[in-house]
């Protein structure tokens, strides 16, 4: 059927890159929990937080390897959401679509804040309220733009990122080569790593407190899964996205911590700031302190704009999907979910007021980074047992896949085992058992709506009527299949 060219409109735009697709998943995923977070996860677990970044970046690599395969799988799909929808059911798709849009809002409410606590480094008279409302209206601004607009604007803050990281990595580098000592007396050298208490001074009591800020550090790389509507060439450019996930955590995560912690001892990291200004700071180079400040506030900046557009993106699929009202399915004349963003910086707004003006900036961000780092939890949860499901009911699929997850029949379990070590590392400190008490009160609302508003759609009804009888063939034809392969 020939489609008009109103109908076209109707859709979003495919405006993103290979280009654009890599830098705002890395922009995504590099912000404040690893620039600000960071300073307290080393707090918690000393040297040893370096094994945690990889291990936690080992996990969401497979995490990430499963969502890839469920996309390709039906290039329909718009996000990972919709496969959650398709393959779990409609309630599912309800709470994962929901869940996910709640856990951006607040993980750029904590960016917002961490920027707040930014601009202090420069301007400590200025009240955090006035900073955090200028930029959230310049995010609004970055995000009413055309989706290729705002690709080539994330691009470009995303690369101050990667270039400022590695220019730290090889700085850090040359300190120790060169045996740099700071005014302090402190030498920049390799031991540093082991000279002060070993390199788990907290045992395992400390890997497990900084498991928290670690979750946090690592939130929104599934945001490539939100972008398939909105990619040329989702088939090439989702594979090559995923595959490099290895080697940025390497880079990212393990190697700016690890020259961080040569450069200055991990007992002089407060863990109350940014570890990277505090370094140079630390080391007499202020000049230097203020160029890694201005970074780490693009570098924030980003992450949040990336949220604003996970956030506007997953409102206007539930809204197809009839989960949400009408008016966020609607597109602008740039073809731009303007109702989501409005929405979603509005409420970003609101909470940073709030939480920008409490005594503890530090205690503020951590609370809400523990909010998230438990959301995320159960997203990254749920793209899993959608992939279990999948392998089942679909096993020819699985089968003949080009994107096949690696270590498929046991890495999900493993990744099960993990959450769980973190939810219970969670529930060991005070600050983040709060966190986990808020939880299912978020459940509780979303079920209660779920309850009484979309349960009695019609259109909800008629879904569910036809999942049922999809689900009924797929197992038969699973059943016939696994009987052939014999």
């Amino acid at each position: 059927m020939k489609v008009s060219n109103m109908e076209k409109s109707k859709d979003l735009e495919r405006g993103l890159g290979q280009r654009h697709i890599e830098m705002i998943a890395i922009g995504g995923c590099i912000g404040t929990g690893l620039f600000m977070g960071s300073g307290k996860a080393i707090s918690l677990a000393g040297p040893g937080i370096l094994f945690i970044y990889a291990l936690t970046g080992f996990i969401l690599y497979f995490v990430m390897r499963a969502m890839g395969e469920l996309l390709l799988y039906n290039l329909e799909y718009k996000s990972f959401v919709d496969f959650a929808e398709d393959i779990l059911g409609p309630t599912a798709g309800f709470f994962v679509g929901w869940s996910y849009w709640f856990v951006w809002i607040v993980a750029a409410i904590a960016e917002i804040i961490a920027i707040s606590g930014y601009i202090s480094f420069w301007l400590p008279n200025l009240p955090h309220w006035i900073s955090a409302v200028c930029i959230i209206l310049l995010l609004l601004t970055l995000n009413l733009l055309t989706v290729k607009a705002f690709g080539e604007l994330e691009f470009w803050m995303a690369i101050i990122k990667v270039v400022a990281i590695v220019g730290l990595i090889l700085l850090g580098l040359y300190l120790c080569v060169t045996g740099f000592v700071s005014p302090t007396g402190i030498q920049a050298k390799v031991s540093n790593l082991w000279s002060y208490g070993g390199f788990m001074p907290h045992g395992v009591t400390g890997l497990l407190a900084g498991l928290q800020m670690t979750i946090f550090a690592f939130a929104g790389m599934e945001i490539i899964g939100t972008m398939m509507a909105e990619t040329r060439n989702p088939k090439v450019m989702l594979p090559d996205a995923i595959h490099k996930i290895p080697m940025r955590i390497m880079i990212f995560y393990v190697g700016t911590i690890l020259v961080l912690m040569m450069v200055t001892p991990w007992t002089d990291i407060s863990p109350d700031e940014s570890p990277f200004v505090g370094m140079f700071s630390l080391i007499g180079m202020v000049s230097a302190a203020s160029i890694v400040n201005l970074v780490v506030i693009s570098s924030a900046t980003s992450s949040s704009n990336s949220g604003i557009y996970a956030t506007s993106r997953m409102l206007y699929g539930l809204a197809k999907q009839h989960h949400a009202p009408a008016v966020f399915g609607r597109l602008s004349s740039h073809k731009i979910p303007s109702g989501g963003i409005f929405l979603g910086t509005g409420l970003i707004l609101s909470a940073a007021l709030i939480l920008t003006n409490t005594q503890s900036m530090m205690s503020a961000f951590e609370l809400v980074g523990s909010v998230a780092a438990i959301i995320f939890i159960f997203i990254w949860s749920m793209i899993l047992i959608a992939y279990l499901v999948y392998c089942k009911r679909l096993p020819q699929a699985h089968d003949e896949s080009e994107f096949k997850m690696p270590l498929s029949k046991t890495m999900p379990y493993v990744s099960f085992a993990f959450f769980a070590i973190v939810i219970y590392a969670l529930s060991l400190s005070e600050d983040t058992r709060i966190a986990l008490y808020a939880l299912p009160i978020w459940f509780l609302v979303l079920g209660l709506i779920y309850f009484f508003k979309t349960r009695n759609n019609p259109y909800h009804q008629k879904f569910v009527e036809q999942f049922s009888e999809k689900v009924i063939a797929q197992n038969a034809a699973a059943e016939e299949y696994r009987a052939r392969a014999r």
